[in-house]
This record gives structure tokens, sequence and C-alpha cells, in this order.
């Protein structure tokens, strides 16, 4: 799977190929807000630009979709490797920055180690989970026992239920 390696909070997170970066980071506990952006976030629809991330020497290009046009119009004269977390899905393994837009002691340092530490590719795919079938006796009789149940019940002689 690929893996996302959140520099500031020093931590890689396994994801699915094609998976939307902030509900990665959210699942996972990271903090991808300040003040700010937590009492005034649109949900994840490209709008209020609080979920800044960098990305930061990405493993090979393509490790994040491309750019949307709300990310193109909403980060205009902002670094190239800013990216709305919202509006991108992991594609490959990446480094990404939290919050670039806040200081961080030590940056150059702490993304260097990041850089060092190679990032594995993991699959490119979404696993497939095979299902069990049931059995066919004991699923038909229970279908039909269930469709009996919850069929509502209607008054057809005229008289009052």
């Amino acid at each position: 799977m690929p893996v996302i390696r959140f520099v500031r909070e020093g931590l890689d997170v396994e994801c699915y190929p094609g998976e939307n970066l902030r509900e990665v980071a959210l699942r996972e506990g990271v903090e991808l807000y300040g003040l700010k952006g937590k009492l005034g976030n649109c949900g994840g629809c490209g709008q209020c630009i609080t979920c800044f991330v960098d990305v930061v020497g990405e493993n090979s290009p393509g490790s994040l979709s491309g750019r949307t046009a709300v990310e193109e119009q909403k980060l205009r004269g902002r670094p190239d490797g800013w990216r709305l977390a919202c509006q991108a899905l992991v594609q490959d393994s990446v480094l990404v920055l939290t919050r670039p837009q806040v200081g961080l002691a030590d940056k150059d340092n702490l993304i260097g180690a990041a850089r060092a530490e190679p990032l594995p590719a993991g699959p490119t795919a979404w696993p497939v989970v095979e299902s069990e079938e049931p059995d066919d006796d004991d699923s038909e009789e229970g279908a039909d026992a269930a469709q009996t149940a919850s069929a509502p019940q209607s008054a057809t002689s005229g008289e009052e239920p």
C-alpha cells in the first residue's frame, strides 16, 4: 500500500491507492488545521483552503493526483509544492508536511531525515475481498421468511385493521 509520511508528526500511514489525503489524515489523527481551520473548514470541498499541505520531494511524479481546477484557483501565488489535502488523491508513497504556513523548528533536518529513509511503493490496486457463498437451501428459505416478515400489512377487504 502507498505510505504517506507526515514529516511534522513523524508518522508513516498506509492507505489505499486513490484515497483522499485529507480523509486519511483525519482518520489517522493527523492535525491538518489550525484554530481558524478547525472552526471554519468546508468539510473537504476545497472552498476554505485551510487544509494546505506541502508535498516534500515527491518520490515519483504522480504520487498524488494532478491539481484540480479548484486548487489552481485557490493556490494561485502559493508555492508549487503546496496542495489542498481535500483535493489530492494518493497514488503512490509520498512525503507530506502538514500546515506548511506555520513555522517548524529544525524543518530542514526533519525533511532530510524523512527523505533519507526510503518509502515503500506498495501495491497499486485495492485488495480484492472474496465473499463467502451462502448455502442455497438456507438462503432461499431465509429470504422468503424475511420478505414475509417485512411486507406491509394492508386491509384489502375494506375492514379496519
